[in-house]
């Protein structure tokens, strides 16, 4: 059996117990035992030789029951914080309060983290993307960081199909129109799906929407329109400061600003080489949930099988065979 005894205690049961037997005068027993005469008496008197509990039966405390309640209400009501509850409760109900002793009432009473007061937001269910046939590309423009070895910073184009995730990316020095319909070229190269759509934001390398004056519609002489309409793709536009209608490229871009903050990069070489790592597991090797736990790859080979129509080759498991 485990002895809970005090950590200063200089008697055990055994000896407490011969004590509360013993006839023998107090002075005796105290200098045989080497303790004092008052520990000697204290266990002659008691009917057990077990040590009792030393957390005090009445809790010293500053307010009343009445002010307690009121403290509580307060903080319940108003959600105050400590400090700003304290500045009341001295003001109006206890002047001489101090700040741990408002504290422990209010953990006493279970209102002590004021957030658990607080009511939780309800979540706003996330709209599903309308379901599309392989074709539908979002692209977007990611900013990278500068490296030690480039005079200004560079960018990432990304491009996502809405209904396999497969990803394509390409790093470019600037963000012009140049630039992103060079990107659309390796684009259309690269993806065994026939595009057949595209989705991008109001960027000017995208288009030339927000500064023209009829009706805010493009005038179609933007680079990046001639090259969609010479490749008989229909470019869709977000509607301005509205991201969320992209939301599905911004959430890669999410896992690559990821990446961009748990790695250390040599110089510009290394991130490309890490970026585009990343995609190709991402690609081959990340099941996605939306896509029924199958990778990108695998989603596209079944739209493959199921509609080989939608392609323009077939495609593979490594992006050395999609030729």
């Amino acid at each position: 059996m485990e002895l809970r005894l005090h950590r200063r205690a200089r008697t055990t049961p055994a000896v407490r117990a011969e004590i509360a037997k013993s006839s023998e005068p107090v002075r005796a027993l105290a200098r045989r035992f080497g303790i004092s005469e008052m520990t000697v008496r204290k266990w002659k008197s008691r009917d057990s030789v077990w040590d009792r509990s030393h957390t005090p039966h009445r809790l010293q405390t500053t307010l009343n029951p009445a002010q307690e309640a009121i403290a509580v209400e307060l903080r319940k009501t108003l959600l105050l914080p400590l400090d700003d509850l304290l500045a009341v409760m001295r003001e109006f109900v206890h002047a001489g309060l101090s700040r741990s002793a408002l504290d422990r009432c209010l953990r006493r009473h279970g209102v002590g983290n004021l957030q658990d007061l607080k009511p939780t937001p309800a979540k706003v269910p996330q709209k599903a993307f309308k379901a599309y046939e392989p074709g539908f590309v979002h692209i977007d423009v990611k900013y990278l960081p500068q490296m030690a070895d480039q005079s200004s910073r560079s960018y990432l184009f990304v491009a996502i199909d809405r209904a396999t995730r497969w990803v394509f990316v390409a790093i470019k020095k600037d963000k012009t129109a140049r630039s992103a319909a060079a990107f659309l070229k390796a684009l259309q190269k690269a993806c065994p799906i026939r595009i057949q759509k595209i989705l991008t934001d109001n960027g000017k390398e995208f288009t030339d929407r927000l500064f023209t004056e009829e009706g805010r519609k493009p005038t179609g002489n933007h680079l990046f329109d001639q090259l969609c309409k010479a490749l008989d793709i229909e470019h869709r536009l977000t509607r301005p400061r509205h991201p969320q209608t992209n939301g599905m490229v911004e959430r890669f871009n999410g896992r690559i600003a990821d990446v961009l903050t748990t790695h250390q990069f040599r110089d510009s070489e290394d991130l490309a080489g890490t970026l585009t790592r990343y995609v190709h597991l991402y690609n081959h090797q990340f099941p996605q949930s939306a896509l029924g736990s199958k990778t990108p790859i695998q989603a596209m080979k079944d739209w493959y099988a199921k509609k080989p129509e939608l392609f323009t080759k077939k495609p593979y498991d490594h992006p050395g065979l999609d030729k």
